[in-house]
């Protein structure tokens, strides 16, 4: 029961109504695709549909806590740039800087924000969907590797990988006096 301590994110991140068409007219239905996140690493997407709003963002947010996955995220981004893909969706994720903000459409913004993710880029490629962006962005987040572990299969040490971000190298500043 560790889950009902944490408080979740959640955000909608699309509300349609759809039909099914039977032998005695058409059948109305609510669908609700929903985003969950503790705001420290770990999200999932749920989606459900019911005859009404409330039950159907119910139904998804109780399927969304259960299939939530770990992502890498570091000072407020991601490692690398990664590229995730589902059905017809692509998602080009990019670390950014610092107070860049996220620069992303609503679905991809949502799974950010739920992840903790503060400062990234992203573009969006292919189909538009609102669902299968959101699921394109988990998976390409999934894909993220940690230091350690491509230290670990390049043979190489840690530190190799690990970049001093906001200083300047002091050969080029030897370079600049002359």
């Amino acid at each position: 029961m560790q889950e009902n301590s944490v408080e979740f994110i959640e955000r909608v991140v699309e509300l349609k109504r759809v039909s099914k068409v039977v032998k005695g007219g058409k059948r109305l239905k609510l669908y609700a695709c929903v985003v969950v996140g503790d705001g420290v690493g770990r999200v999932g997407i749920g989606h459900a549909k019911s005859a009404e709003v409330a039950p159907a963002i119910k139904k998804a947010t109780e399927i969304a806590k259960k299939n939530m996955v770990q992502v890498q995220v570091v000072d407020g981004t991601i490692l690398h740039p990664v590229i995730g893909k589902y059905s017809a969706s692509r998602v080009i994720l990019k670390p950014a800087l610092p107070g860049s903000g996220i620069i992303a459409s609503n679905a991809v913004r949502a799974v950010c924000q739920a992840a903790g993710i503060r400062d990234i880029l992203s573009k969006a490629l292919g189909s538009r969907n609102s669902t299968n962006l959101a699921i394109a962005a988990i998976e390409g987040l999934k894909s993220i590797r940690s230091i350690q572990i491509v230290a670990e299969m390049r043979n190489k040490p840690v530190e190799y990988f690990v970049r001093k971000k906001y200083e300047k190298d002091k050969s080029d500043i030897k370079e600049e006096s002359n």
